[in-house]
């Protein structure tokens, strides 16, 4: 049975660990790499070694950054009365290129799933109420994504923080545009027309 060289084949089992490449994509992806000019591959390595030694999480909301407080919460422009609590640092860009959101943040770093052993207690939620007891918000959105985990997590955070006086509110879900309704699945057009809006003249 043909095998690789031996720095090829780790090189190649060690991109397989990165969620969403399988094997072919890890052995394309390591071919391109060996293609690249040393140079290239260097500045590639020193790239992610800088990243890991310099990233870490924000004091405050547990964004990803290479200054404590990170520079959303430094930002004196952004609004002080609406939270949006969302599950992995990846998903502030996601609502950051809307423009349509200046408020502040709160990242959970997961959801919770007893299955795989998070509850809780990982999620590190007292750190969240801190965040909430500390601030004046009058809103706080609860942008976990539309899976089972996502939903559990929304509940569990409705129930946590109920008692304080922001209002709770959550992203709303359904059809995307551009899509067909013949396409949608059952949650999707549950979703849609629970969070259905009134045309206004």
């Amino acid at each position: 049975m043909f095998e690789y060289a031996q720095p090829l084949s780790r090189l190649i089992e060690e991109l397989r660990k990165i969620p969403g490449i399988g094997a072919k994509s890890a052995q394309r992806i390591a071919f391109y790499l060996l293609g690249l000019p040393s140079e290239d591959a260097d500045n590639l390595a020193e790239a992610i070694t800088q990243a890991r030694r310099k990233i870490f999480y924000c004091s405050e909301c547990n964004n990803i950054t290479h200054v404590d407080p990170c520079e959303i919460c430094q930002d004196r422009s952004r609004s002080d009365s609406v939270l949006c609590v969302v599950e992995e640092p990846y998903n502030i860009s996601s609502i950051e290129r809307t423009g349509a959101y200046h408020g502040r943040y709160f990242v959970l770093l997961g959801t919770l799933a007893p299955l795989k052993g998070k509850g809780p207690d990982q999620l590190g939620l007292d750190k969240l109420l801190k965040r909430v007891k500390a601030g004046h918000f009058q809103e706080i959105i609860l942008a976990t994504n539309p899976t089972v985990e996502g939903e559990a997590t929304a509940i569990y955070l409705a129930k946590m923080l109920k008692e304080f006086k922001a209002k709770l509110s959550r992203l709303a879900m359904g059809l995307p545009v551009g899509s067909e309704i013949d396409f949608a699945d059952q949650v999707t057009m549950k979703k849609a027309l629970e969070g259905r809006t009134q045309i206004k003249d």
